[in-house]
């Protein structure tokens, strides 16, 4: 979807012709508001805990909503060249935090299937005293309830 709004954003910033104009407004449109539900989603499965997760979505809501209060600002008629091209650069930004965020996170899911992230739980694994530095718990379910989204068994969705 951000390549569709890409084109969008280029068409317009390069254009001066009305009617390609509109037609890059109708791509960028079509690219750009796809994102912002797909994102939210995204982040939300992927941070666990009340707390973390209310604090993870406002800021990317809030970073999300930078974009519309700087480029609306930004503003130099007829053919607002400058609002497009940072509207642009935030689109490129966000392609690449999204491809950077899914490699951290299937780096991360292989390392907990290596069993690099594993806890120690008592009656199980004792006798493992390389994983002592990811904690010792009595238990699966404390360990899923102390760490949250950092419990070893815990998956993030790409």
């Amino acid at each position: 979807m951000s390549c569709i709004g890409l084109a969008g954003y280029i068409i317009l910033v390069a254009s001066r012709n009305a009617a390609l104009s509109y037609f890059g407004v109708y791509l960028a449109a079509c690219g750009i508001y796809p994102n912002i539900p797909n994102t939210v989603a995204w982040v939300s499965n992927n941070v666990e805990g009340s707390y973390k997760r209310s604090v993870s979505l406002a800021m990317v809501i809030s970073f999300g909503n930078i974009n519309g209060a700087v480029s609306s600002n930004v503003v130099n008629k007829p053919w607002y060249t400058l609002g497009h091209g940072i509207v642009l650069a935030y689109i490129v930004i966000a392609f690449i935090s999204a491809v950077v965020y899914r490699r951290l996170l299937k780096r991360e899911n292989d390392r907990r299937d290596r069993g690099e992230r594993d806890e120690i739980i008592e009656g199980v694994n004792d006798d493992r005293a390389d994983l002592a530095k990811n904690g010792r718990f009595s238990s699966v379910e404390e360990a899923k309830r102390e760490k949250g989204d950092n419990w070893s068994g815990y998956r993030y969705m790409l």
